[in-house]
Formats: structure tokens, C-alpha cells, sequence
């Protein structure tokens, strides 16, 4: 118990002093230690890494899962180191929805069978979003959050000691410079020739023994000083190596963002094969589902527009092609003598009808384009086969 005490008492002790030096140093009546210019841009540096990763952290939850109240109740999860239930996307909670309708409002009807298809297309953008966030939050969210609940602490914590290191070092300055000035003091007092005549001499033994004892109190305060500087600098040594680690966060967040941006690639290339696949269903193709934005003509009378139908020749057109190209074969197409490219295939893709070529992921075909094509489209050929192509599911090489 007694123990306890003296080391409560010389904590107080100790946190009193660093608190008037504090105190002092903020009203501009103390010294106080600077910190070299190179140490400064460190903490600068190292402020504006942990700032910036708090919001780009926040946002990307946010984006992840706007849904404020879900979020708050993944955070309280994690905190009591419990699974997060698996929710169901939004689009997965739309295909189930138009999934019922359609068994209720009948799927052998038009509309029935497109809910049908529509509501499993939603399933599988819902599937994909899922898997999208669960890649964010391991490859991206969770090294984010990793460095501001662990490598953060540990440097705000050091900084902390290394604050209170400086406190106590210009404290043992002030010291000492107060002992010298007095032990200078008690010295001029002390040169003085005594008058023993006088009915109290002891005035100059009084001003020695003064002398001797600020002369032992400055190099009491010497040996504090001499052990304040050593810790300090200790410790900027340690708290400038921690410091100077945040080059390397930098590089694990960049890594981490190359993953992100890789996993949102992905997912993005998902729903589009997806939706591309519902429009081929729903017999919509890319060249074609585009809203009409010119102006109405005037309404043609039932004859009218009878014998406009009868008289207007029928040519068959070809998704990405004009009518007057579309209507020659393919095959009767020679490739140009110059522009034709190679291009490796991101993804399979089945051709919709016979105009098309279908494809194999990581092949390689060569592709060229034709005058007026949409450029939505090439013309692709893979040994004696020839078809079009979406622009969308190649990598052109060269």
C-alpha cells in the first residue's frame, strides 16, 4: 500500500509539471522544443493519410450499402465479434417479387413470361452485387480499416509519449535555468566581505550554505535533464520510424485499390452480359433499343398505312450493320487490306442468330470494322467462321 502511494504521488507529481509546462508554453512564458522540419512533414504526412482513409472508408460503406440503419447494424455485429446475418440484395428482393407476380397473374401469359425473365435476370445482378461487396470488403474496406484500429493506434499512441517526453525535457530546462540563476544569486551574495562587527554575522553563513545548496540542485538538475533529453530522443527515434511507415501503407492502399477497381470491373461487366443476354431474350438488340427522339408525323389512316406496308419493300437488317451492308453475306465480305486487328475474347458469348460468332473466353480472332457499322459492333473471323462481334467482350491487341 505504501507503494502504491509514493508511485500515485509521483505521478501526480509528474503529470502537475508537465501541466504547468503546458500551461506556460501555451501562454507563450516557456521555451518549447521544435521538432526538425523533416519530423513536422512526417506528422503532416501521416494526418492527412489517417483523415483522408476515414472518409474514403465512410463513403465506400456508403456506396456498398446505403442503406444507413443495415450499416449501423454491420458495425454492431463487428463489434461484438458476431457473424453478419446474409442479407438479401435489392435485386434479389425484385426478382422474387416479380417471380410471385408472375405465378399469380399467370407465366404462360406474355407478360408472365417476361417477369419470369426479368425477375431472373435481377437474381443474378443481385448475386453478382453480392459478390461484389463481399470482394470490397475483404480486399479494400477491411486493409482500410485494419490500418485505423492497428497501425493508427499505435502511432497516435507513441506520439502521445513522445509529447509527453518533450513536456518533461523543456521542464528539466526550466529547471536547470532556474537553478542557475539562483545558485548565481546565492554566489553574489556570497562574495561579500563578512563585517564580524555586526551583531548578526550569521547572515554569511547562511548565504554559503545557500550557494552549496543551489550549486547541488543544479547538478541534480543537470542529471534530469541529461536523462529527459535521452528519453526523448528515444522516443522521436521510434515515433519517426513509425512514421516513416506510412510510405508503406500507401503502397498496400494502392494495392487495394487496384483490387477494388478490379472487383467493380468485374461486377459491371456482369450486369452488362447479363442485360445484354435479357434484351437477345426479349428480342432487343443493342444496334436497335434506342428511345425515338425525332418528332411525330402526322397519323396515317388505316388504308394509308395499309398500302404504305404493301408497297415498301422488306429487307432484312442486322444488328449493327446498315440495311444496304446487311442485306450482302458476310461471307461474300472481303476483309480491308489494312486495319484489321487482333483481339483477345474477355468472355463467352453465344451468338443470337447466324450473322453473329460466337466466342470462347481467352481466344484469339481477328476483327476489322465496315463503313457505317455501329461501332457497338466489328466483324470478327476465327478460321474459315465469320460473324459479328460486340465490341464489349474484346480486348484489342494490336
Amino acid at each position: 500500500m505504501d507503494f502504491n502511494m509514493k508511485k500515485l504521488a509521483s505521478d501526480a507529481g509528474i503529470f502537475f509539471t508537465r501541466a504547468v509546462q503546458f500551461t506556460e508554453e501555451k501562454f507563450g512564458q516557456a521555451e518549447k522544443t521544435e521538432l526538425d522540419a523533416h519530423f513536422e512533414n512526417l506528422l503532416a504526412r501521416a494526418d492527412s493519410t489517417k483523415n483522408w482513409t476515414e472518409k474514403i472508408l465512410r463513403q465506400t460503406e456508403v456506396l456498398l450499402q446505403p442503406n444507413p440503419s443495415a450499416r449501423v447494424e454491420e458495425f454492431l455485429y463487428e463489434k461484438l465479434d458476431r457473424k453478419v446475418p446474409s442479407r438479401v440484395t435489392n435485386g434479389e428482393l425484385l426478382a422474387q417479387y416479380m417471380s410471385e407476380a408472375a405465378n399469380e397473374l399467370g407465366p404462360e401469359t406474355p407478360y408472365g413470361k417476361t417477369l419470369l425473365k426479368v425477375g431472373e435476370t435481377e437474381k443474378r445482378l443481385g448475386a453478382a452485387e453480392r459478390d461484389f461487396i463481399h470482394s470490397a470488403s475483404i480486399n479494400f474496406l477491411t486493409p482500410l480499416r485494419n490500418f485505423l484500429e492497428g497501425d493508427w493506434r499505435t502511432i497516435s499512441k507513441e506520439r502521445r509519449i513522445l509529447q509527453n517526453r518533450r513536456l518533461d525535457l523543456d521542464a528539466s530546462k526550466a529547471r536547470l535555468k532556474k537553478a542557475k540563476a539562483a545558485e548565481a544569486k546565492a554566489a553574489c551574495e556570497g562574495d561579500a566581505v563578512p563585517d564580524f562587527q555586526e551583531t548578526r554575522p550569521r547572515n554569511y553563513i547562511l548565504s554559503a550554505s545557500a550557494s552549496a545548496l543551489w550549486s547541488d540542485e543544479v547538478d541534480k538538475a543537470e542529471q534530469e535533464l541529461r536523462v529527459a533529453q535521452t528519453e526523448f530522443d528515444r522516443q522521436a527515434e521510434v515515433t519517426r520510424l513509425l512514421l516513416e511507415g506510412i510510405s508503406s501503407t500507401h503502397v498496400n492502399h494502392l494495392r487495394c485499390l487496384q483490387e477494388f477497381v478490379e472487383s467493380q470491373a468485374t461486377y459491371y461487366a456482369q450486369c452488362y452480359r447479363h442485360m445484354l443476354d435479357l434484351q437477345k431474350q426479349l428480342g432487343r438488340f443493342p444496334g436497335t433499343f434506342v428511345g425515338n427522339t425525332e418528332p411525330a408525323s402526322s397519323p396515317l389512316s388505316g388504308a394509308s398505312l395499309a398500302t404504305a406496308a404493301a408497297t415498301i419493300p422488306v429487307v432484312p437488317t442486322v444488328a449493327g450493320m446498315p440495311p444496304t451492308e446487311a442485306a450482302i453475306s458476310l461471307d461474300d465480305v472481303a476483309p480491308p487490306a489494312s486495319g484489321t486487328r487482333k483481339a483477345r475474347v474477355l468472355y463467352d458469348y453465344e451468338a443470337a442468330d447466324s450473322s453473329e460468332l460466337a466466342l470462347l473466353a481467352d481466344e484469339l480472332i481477328t476483327v476489322y470494322s465496315l463503313p457505317g457499322m455501329d461501332p457497338d459492333w466489328l466483324i470478327g473471323e476465327r478460321g474459315n467462321r465469320k460473324g459479328k462481334v460486340p465490341v464489349t467482350y474484346l480486348e484489342l491487341l494490336s
